[in-house]
């Protein structure tokens, strides 16, 4: 069931939305080298302290995943696209990182995803980053009332697939309000014109992931949550939660 939400409700998610605009830019600025994994998950939980706020991330259980989800951030590290746990692992110098961070306040939930590099950076992984961060503006230029599903995973898909990168098959956006995934599915592929009208007051998460090898094809990790890159390459990750309004697409986890 897809659930419009009234101008009230698209207020209250943006006001979930700043919190999770807050933890990202906290983990940015904690994200130095020899900064664990842990360590930054810690600093974004101090930021859902703060406010008040839930992590919707923290003992998340969907039908794939063998065990609930054991922190607040997703924690991602060069190789793997999206659902890294934050674990002991400590920041080297290069180190791509994608961290995916919600919140819910208040009954209605954000969720954003940053990719940044650790100290030095290989102008190959800039440019990966820069490629995910302009598939997500076009994917968000496409959301507007009338349109279609597919014209925003078109856009999201034809960036990607121009600067010679690749895809998970079956991963993407998603709708998001009440709970932090709600239909409809969000691809990162799909044709112009087919499925889902667009309408005003529809807030979906939309999340390019990007693999520098190219293809579609991944490996899920022992612990049944990260998706590593087939053949090791480097993997980005972007997303912001929009609402579809008259006025056009609004970003709600902007700073």
């Amino acid at each position: 069931m897809i659930e419009l939400k009234t101008p009230s409700a698209i207020e209250a998610m943006r006001e979930a939305g700043r919190v999770v605009a807050r933890a990202l830019v906290a983990v940015r600025e904690a994200a130095a080298v020899g900064a664990s994994l842990a360590d930054l998950d810690e600093v974004a939980h101090g930021v859902l302290r703060d406010t008040g706020a839930k992590s919707p991330f923290l003992n998340y259980l969907p039908s794939f995943a063998p065990t609930p989800f054991p922190a607040v951030t997703c924690a991602s590290v060069n190789d793997v696209i999206v659902h890294g746990i934050p674990d002991g692992y400590r920041l080297r110098d290069g180190d791509l990182v994608s961290i995916d961070f919600g919140a819910e306040l208040n009954g209605w939930t954000g969720d954003s995803a940053i990719s940044f590099i650790v100290g030095s950076a290989d102008p190959a992984d800039v440019a990966l980053i820069e490629t995910a961060e302009r598939a997500l503006a076009a994917g968000i230029a496409a959301a507007v009332p009338g349109g279609r599903i597919g014209d925003v995973s078109a856009a999201i898909g034809s960036v990607i697939r121009a600067g010679g990168y690749g895809t998970p098959a079956g991963f993407g956006g998603h709708g998001i309000g009440r709970h932090m995934h709600e239909d409809p599915h969000v691809p990162n592929e799909g044709r112009a014109g087919r499925g889902l009208r667009l309408r005003a007051g529809l807030v979906i998460a939309i999340e390019p992931m990007l693999m520098a090898g190219g293809g579609h094809h991944y490996l899920v990790a022992p612990d049944g949550w990260a998706l590593h890159t087939v053949d090791g390459s480097r993997a980005a990750h972007a997303e912001h939660t929009v609402a579809i309004t008259e006025d056009g697409p609004r970003i709600l986890t902007l700073p």
